[in-house]
């Protein structure tokens, strides 16, 4: 009896195909832009799966970051805004292997299904890929997103189900975008999150009202705020708040009623920036009542209406500040006066740029009285003339950077030739950007690093003296050249000709001197570290 042929062994269990099942592509990277059922293999190895160039066969690109995550799950992964990312689907093959994770693109690197990741800053231009990449981030705590489309409930929705731990959420918008967030749905958000510390949103003139309570929250800022009919704001381990308004005539805010609820319902408040053009002496004075004696640093901004009699307001209720901002207001030397009087042994900062009532005599005796004064602001406040025939004032910042806003109205106009000195043991920084009325500048501040000269477009360059040793930078951008050549040859060259106070000894035949070889490489003494060569070079910025 003839034996039957032995089955042939069977097949090993093989990872599948490495080709897309329905296109036949490499799936390695790939995108599968095919529709339809899943054709077979015959018709993949043909190449009837294969799909040419089209729209639909790029993906749109949508986050952006500063630098790739690092492959190793130990280190924790960084997002910023260098790098572009794009989801990458990955389709199950017909061999029944197994299905590999899906992945994302970022910087060129492959993201695991889970990152371990506290911290990302991502540049979005929609909230399909930003809830995409969320779920991956179970340990997320800090987000910083920059929206380039519009962003409505949706976004909180997202952020509501991806990220249960989110102590820190920052958006900002870009200018072709819009925020159609309402305070309905913000003050939900906020309410339903009890990790959420830190809160910045910007472009929120959609809000309508917002009412928001909160036992975490403890920094909240709002920008481009216009015409709420409604605010309450009952956060008690609240310590920082920032409410920027937008400058339409049109807004109708009560900012009285607004400065009177916060100290009643956040009673621990050290930072407050209020900006808006409604900003009066009534606002002040109800801020008095909230009784916020905690307050370290206060910014009122713009307040056109605010003058001498809300400054005595704020001594009232305010103990101890370290930072004073008052730009655009109408103060005068009697309010500089009664600051000064205040606060000499806790302000470090002032900042009264746009105050047209304020005079060099204001200036230098803030600079005398206020011995821990390390920043000054003064810009455009000397300024022959205030208006702007075409865009506005400026209103600039310490750091050079100048920006226009609209007209403020004003009192009177300085006089021009003005002469400012200024003489300080402790200032850092100082900004004169806009200051067209000073004629002459005598500085004498050893500690001062950072100088703001912006459009001073009289100042005498033969009427210029700069005795700061330590200034890295100054600002001369629309200053005239023979200005800027003053500046320069003060910041550049000074101390370029000191010479060194080695010991010498004269030669043998007494011809000339010359200087010790053992003393030549020795470090100078703490006495005298200050005379040679100058160390740190100082910059002029000139855009």
């Amino acid at each position: 009896m003839a034996s039957m042929p032995r089955p042939p062994p069977p097949r090993p269990k093989t990872r599948g195909s490495y080709n897309c099942g329905r296109c036949g592509l490499p799936k390695k990277g790939h995108v599968c832009v095919a529709g339809g059922p899943t054709p077979s293999p015959s018709s993949s190895a043909s190449g009837g799966g294969a799909v040419g160039g089209g729209e639909g066969a790029k993906l749109r690109r949508a986050l952006s970051f500063d630098e790739a995550t690092p492959s190793s799950p130990e280190k924790k992964a960084r997002a910023g805004e260098e790098g572009e990312g794009e989801v990458v689907a990955v389709d199950e093959d017909e061999g029944g292997g197994p299905e590999p994770e899906l992945e994302l693109e970022l910087g060129g690197r492959a993201v695991p299904r889970e990152v371990m990741a506290e911290e990302l800053r991502l540049r979005a231009a929609g909230v399909s890929l930003v809830g995409a990449l969320l779920p991956r981030c179970p340990a997320l705590s800090r987000l910083y997103l920059r929206m380039e489309s519009d962003v409505d409930a949706t976004m909180l929705a997202c952020l509501a189900f991806s990220c249960p731990s989110l102590e820190t959420l920052e958006i900002s918008m870009s200018d072709n975008a819009f925020n159609r967030m309402t305070g309905e749905e913000l003050s939900r958000f906020v309410s339903e999150k009890h990790s959420l510390s830190v809160l910045k949103i910007g472009g929120c003139s959609n809000l309508g009202f917002l009412n928001l309570n909160s036992s975490s929250l403890s920094i909240l800022w709002l920008s481009d705020l216009c015409s709420l009919s409604k605010l309450v704001i009952n956060c008690p381990n609240m310590s920082e708040i920032s409410l920027c308004f937008t400058q339409q005539s049109n807004d109708c805010t009560d900012l009285v009623t607004l400065m009177d609820g916060l100290g009643r319902t956040c009673p621990n408040l050290k930072n407050m920036n209020i900006s808006s053009a409604q900003l009066s002496n009534e606002a002040v004075f109800a801020l008095e009542g909230a009784n916020l004696r905690g307050l370290c640093m206060l910014s009122l901004i713009l307040g056109s209406k605010i003058t001498d009699a809300a400054v005595a307001s704020i001594i009232r209720s305010c103990a101890s500040l370290e930072l004073l901002d008052l730009s655009g207001s109408s103060i005068s030397d009697n309010g500089v006066g009664m600051i000064c009087k205040a606060f000499p042994h806790t302000l470090s900062r002032l900042l009264l740029a746009l105050c047209p009532n304020v005079t060099t005599c204001g200036i230098q005796f803030a600079t005398a009285q206020l011995p821990l004064l390390q920043l000054m602001d003064c810009g455009m406040t000397l300024c022959a003339s205030l208006q702007n025939e075409k865009q506005g004032p400026y209103f600039g910042e310490i750091n050079g950077s100048i920006r226009f806003c609209p007209k403020l109205p004003t009192s009177k106009k300085q006089p021009i030739n003005q002469k400012l000195i200024v003489k300080h043991g402790n200032l850092k920084k100082l900004s004169l950007w806009g200051c067209s009325a000073i004629d002459a500048l005598y500085l004498n501040c050893p500690e001062l690093n950072d100088l703001n000269l912006n459009s001073c477009t009289n100042l005498n360059p033969e009427r210029l003296l700069l005795q700061c040793p330590n200034l890295k930078n100054v600002h001369a951008s629309g200053c005239h050249d023979m200005l800027i050549g003053a500046i320069r040859n003060q910041v550049l060259n000074e101390f370029a000709a000191a010479e060194s106070h080695l010991p010498c000894k004269r030669l043998a035949d007494g011809s000339k001197r010359v200087r010790l070889p053992q003393f030549s490489q020795q470090e100078p003494s703490e006495d005298k570290k200050g005379i040679g060569l100058r160390q740190n070079q100082c910059t002029v910025h000139l855009d």
